[in-house]
């Protein structure tokens, strides 16, 4: 099972490295893993999604608390949440294919960012599924490069119900 965990960390040389070596000796592959800096100063948010049965993700969890520039852990998988990642993907696209492209990201929310003279780059954001099902209508044009950051995710805010 595909999992997402949540980390904040201290801002600070080599927290990266020591997270992705944990990872490594114990055999676990990271899916993705995105950072950056978190709502206060000082501190980074990883989001880190991975395969395994709960036993293993648990495992890693307790492993990283251990860790000194470790200040929370979440296992936020089955969490309401938002998930986003964002792609950039490249494709063959002379001046005759372009409009029938665009007819094809528009229903995605996506953008044409850039475009050569055979080529056109298309940004979308979104979860990983509906990135995929993108990438798949777009690859009979001709795929030349992707760029994808991986999951980045949140847990929704609770809604509180005000009795009357």
């Amino acid at each position: 099972m595909r999992h997402t965990l949540s980390v904040l960390v201290n801002d600070q040389p080599g927290v990266l490295a020591r997270i992705a070596g944990l990872f490594s000796r114990r055999g676990f592959n990271i899916d993705s893993l995105t950072v950056g800096p978190a709502e206060e100063a000082g501190l980074s948010r990883m989001t880190i999604t991975t395969i395994g049965d709960e036993d293993t993700i648990e495992q890693v969890m307790k492993q990283l608390h251990k860790l000194i520039d470790v200040i929370k852990v979440q296992n936020i998988t089955n969490d309401p949440m938002v998930e986003r990642e964002l792609l950039l993907i490249k494709i063959a696209a002379n001046p005759a294919a372009r409009t029938e492209i665009t007819g094809i990201v528009e229903p995605f929310r996506a953008s044409v960012v850039d475009v050569g003279r055979n080529s056109m780059i298309i940004q979308a954001t979104g979860n990983r599924e509906k990135n995929d099902a993108l990438i798949e209508l777009l690859r009979p044009y001709g795929v030349k490069e992707i760029a994808r950051t991986g999951a980045t995710a949140l847990v929704r805010s609770q809604v509180v119900r005000v009795k009357q």
